[in-house]
């Protein structure tokens, strides 16, 4: 297992790699401590949020509504702790719960009611943002708690706290989707959906769970985020969305479903990060980085269908050169 592994993980490592030797290459300040330090911070929250995507992506779904349910509950978490005094850690367990909810608001939609996820998440990107901004009238809580920012910014042993999330988090959605038969479901329902069903799956809860874990990690990724802040805004989380995709998709999860490894989402996270860190380095305007990303994307999907269709080839090809070769 552990050369399987290796091997899984060899192409996308390599590509973050050489991404990071380019960007180096082209800025003096990439390889500064303070520089990496940052980056180390910024990964965690893209990568936990990517954790929730990928595994969407692994049922033949896509959700892009976990940019605005930050939006959301980042409002939510701050306005509850600093404007109506709810305790701390209960804030925290609320701001869970409501990431669950909303998760599984979106898989009943897609599961029960049939609706493409696609449709059911873009509506859920313009409404959860849209109710974002209902709070408070529109206006950020600033200054939300004392005890927020030691979440983000707290070190163990020198280490940055996010570190120690980023890889407890992983290493559960790596034994979840590896070790047990929910988990590999998840990868059958993708894989084959009518297989799947015929084998017994109950594909729709399957669907309804992966959601429900998008909505888990939307809202880690949020306490993630104000504690960075200190605050919540309707205007936090902008392109999140996307950036969870493209490192899940970067990382090798097919967007057709049933294929890839969550332990190459991270690194996919961190390809895509270091990427937007060169390209902040280098003073490239946002609207050039946008752009830039929406390339990384098409050209990690264009691979992904590439390799299918070699695949499919080989499927057709081998089978023929087996019966010939029987005397």
């Amino acid at each position: 297992m552990r050369h399987s592994i290796l091997r899984e993980i060899t192409g996308p490592l390599s590509a973050m790699i050489l991404v990071a030797l380019l960007v180096a290459a082209t800025t003096a300040n990439f390889l500064a401590w303070g520089n990496l330090s940052n980056l180390i911070l910024q990964v965690s929250i893209v990568a936990i949020l990517a954790i929730g995507s990928t595994i969407v992506i692994f049922t033949g779904g896509i959700d892009l509504s976990p940019g605005s349910m930050i939006a959301l509950m980042t409002v939510v978490f701050a306005s509850a702790v600093k404007l109506w005094g709810v305790p701390f850690p209960v804030a925290i367990v609320m701001t869970l719960a409501i990431g669950i909810g909303l998760g599984a608001l979106n898989g009943l939609m897609a599961a029960y009611l049939r609706i493409p996820s696609f449709i059911v998440t873009l509506a859920g990107l313009s409404m959860f943002r849209g109710l974002a901004f209902m709070f408070n009238n529109g206006s950020p809580v600033f200054q939300a708690s004392p005890l927020l920012e030691p979440l983000f910014y707290g070190r163990l042993a020198g280490v940055p706290l996010p570190l120690f999330y980023l890889a407890a988090l992983y290493a559960l959605a790596f034994c979840f989707l590896r070790w047990t038969a929910l988990g590999r479901s998840i990868y059958a329902v993708g894989g084959n959906p009518n297989a799947a069903r015929l084998s017994g799956i109950d594909v729709r809860r399957i669907q309804l769970v992966a959601f429900t874990l998008a909505g888990l990690t939307a809202a880690i990724g949020a306490i993630l985020m104000a504690a960075r802040l200190n605050s919540g805004s309707p205007n936090y989380g902008v392109g999140l969305e996307l950036s969870a995709i493209a490192a899940a998709v970067i990382g090798g999860a097919s967007l057709a479903g049933g294929r890839g490894n969550i332990l190459n989402t991270v690194i996919g996270a961190m390809t895509i990060v270091i990427v937007q860190n060169g390209l902040n380095l280098n003073a490239v305007p946002t609207s050039a980085q946008n752009v830039i990303t929406g390339a990384i994307i098409l050209l990690a999907v264009g691979i992904d269908m590439w390799r299918a269709e070699i695949g499919r080839l080989a499927t057709l090809i081998l089978p023929v050169r087996s019966s010939r070769s029987v005397p």
